[in-house]
């Protein structure tokens, strides 16, 4: 029983970390017309912590947070992230709820069963916290990209001034500058922060 309670207030603590960090510049950080992200890095300790539902979990709210981001503070592209609004005459559509809530939902999910597969084949801990949290991070930027270019080339492109043509280039810049970014803060924080709550889980599975 006080190993499910322990269970139960880790997950709350980290839903609460995602709604500070959405209240707070911390959470999403503008860079001209997008936003970076570090929401990504409580899923990711939730999913290796808790576990691959609980990741699950985390990573819808992580997507909630970003609707309620992109509809009350939009930017020029917020329409990708949010069916609700309308952004210079381009208007979101159900494919924002595909690109806001999918690729937040699976990067719990690769989170954790990457967590699981490493530490099955015996991958040094601290080696596989670092791939798991730069892999899932990789994944889950690819995914947002992915889906920004496929439902939403030529408006984003407009919405950004840029020739369609050229989106693939801008986008990649994105994984480059942003990705990067988030893939090497991801892997610090979770290394660092996984060792700090995974003792205080597994004291309470003994009990």
């Amino acid at each position: 029983m006080e190993s499910k309670v322990k269970r139960f207030v880790l997950f709350a603590f980290f839903v609460a970390i995602e709604l500070v960090l959405m209240l707070t510049p911390l959470g999403y950080i503008p860079i001209g017309p997008i936003r970076a992200t570090t929401m990504h890095i409580p899923v990711i300790i939730g999913a290796i912590v808790l576990g691959v539902k609980e990741g699950i979990l985390l990573g819808l709210v992580f997507g909630l947070t970003s609707l309620f981001v992109n509809t009350f503070t939009p930017t020029i592209t917020s329409f990708v992230f949010s069916p609700f609004i309308t952004i210079g005459g381009i208007s979101g559509n159900f494919s924002s709820l595909l690109v806001v809530l999918l690729p937040r939902i699976l990067l719990g999910l690769s989170a954790g069963l990457l967590y699981r597969l490493f530490n099955k084949i015996k991958v040094n801990e601290n080696i596989n916290l670092i791939l798991t949290s730069i892999t899932s991070t990789f994944l889950h930027t690819f995914l947002v990209l992915s889906g920004i270019y496929v439902f939403f080339a030529q408006p984003y492109s407009d919405a950004r001034n840029i020739p369609v043509a050229g989106l693939f280039k801008v986008l990649l810049g994105v994984v480059f500058t942003n990705g990067i970014m988030e893939m090497i803060v991801s892997a610090i924080i979770v290394l660092f922060l996984v060792k700090v709550t995974k003792p205080l889980f597994k004291r309470g599975k003994k009990a």
